[in-house]
């Protein structure tokens, strides 16, 4: 008898160490926030090789702002002007950002919370205003993955590939283009020159074509949802998308509706960024489209990276 009630306390006691570990490993993959590199605010962003702004530079930045002339649907200055036209195609509002740059480096990424890690998040608007991003779009969600190249304003966060993942990697040229991971590493990346790597996906377009299928979705979305993506037309003219979805005002698209509408802009190479709740497009200092996750309440969802032109 003392024996059955040995063994039952054992496993008894077992059983709540195994739950116990269980909670902690999902406590700390979803929730609990590690901070392994906080972001150098000196860093050259965008420019592929991190350096300390000179004086000029941060001066020609500020004369830049100071002289701009800004609508509520567009903005211009001596080196970048973002006009925004709304469209309505397919049941829903698309937002695009037709974007003209005099430099590369004026596209840039950014880390919520100012820092590499797990679980830090905070909305796209909350850190395009801590960056002074004249535009900004929702990034690729880096830290719901555990694999997949980072690489963000020249700076190597992750190196570990994951098999079968399509990338965006951007030049410090401001050039596009689509790559596999399980063909070439982040460091080759970093040595060719690449500046950005966003790793959601897939390629949309590519050499002007619609590239993924009526029916190609990511993972288990939905066919019709709010959607994100970034695009190049010209030597630094770029397409930041951004769609609506999931309410009644708004159906949302498939991927396939997504390339083609980006097609139809003259965009050469698209990419796909997380999409859903996430979508979201923040300019001239607001929220400029309808952020949902469920169609129930209308709000920006936190995520852990923006790309953003400032």
């Amino acid at each position: 008898m003392k024996l059955i009630k040995k063994k039952y306390l054992w496993a008894v006691l077992f059983s709540i160490i195994l739950t116990a570990y269980t909670v902690f490993v999902a406590l700390d993959t979803f929730v609990i926030t590690h901070v392994y590199t906080v972001v150098d605010s000196g860093s050259n962003a965008g420019s592929g090789n991190p350096t300390t702004l000179s004086a000029s530079e941060d001066t020609d930045t500020d004369t830049s702002l100071q002289s701009a002339v800004v609508t509520e649907d567009s903005y211009s200055d001596e080196n970048v002007t973002v006009k925004i036209t709304t469209y309505r195609e397919n049941d829903t509002n698309i937002y695009v950002a037709d974007v003209t740059l005099s430099s590369a480096k004026y596209l840039k990424t950014a880390l919520a919370n100012n820092a590499y890690g797990q679980n830090l998040t905070e909305t796209t608007s909350d850190i395009a205003s801590a960056n002074n991003a004249i535009l900004a779009i929702n990034g690729d969600y880096y830290g719901a993955q555990r694999t997949g190249y980072v690489l963000k304003n020249g700076v190597l966060y992750r190196d570990t590939a994951e098999e079968g993942q399509e990338d965006l990697a951007i030049g410090s040229d401001g050039s596009f283009k689509i790559i596999k991971e399980s063909e070439i590493t982040a460091a080759e990346l970093l040595d060719e020159g690449a500046a950005q790597i966003l790793s959601f996906g897939p390629g949309l377009v590519e050499n002007g074509n619609v590239s993924v299928t009526a029916g190609e979705e990511v993972g288990k979305a939905k066919a019709s949802n709010p959607r994100t993506a970034i695009g190049i037309i010209d030597d630094l003219h770029y397409a930041l998308i951004v769609s609506d979805g999931r309410t009644d005002e708004s159906t949302g698209l498939s991927l396939y509706q997504f390339a083609e509408f980006m097609q139809g802009l003259g965009v050469q190479t698209a990419y796909n960024l997380d999409g859903g709740g996430s979508s979201t497009m923040y300019f001239n200092g607001k929220v400029i489209n309808n952020p949902t996750t469920n169609g129930n309440r209308i709000s920006e969802r936190k995520v852990s990276d923006i790309v953003y032109i400032g």
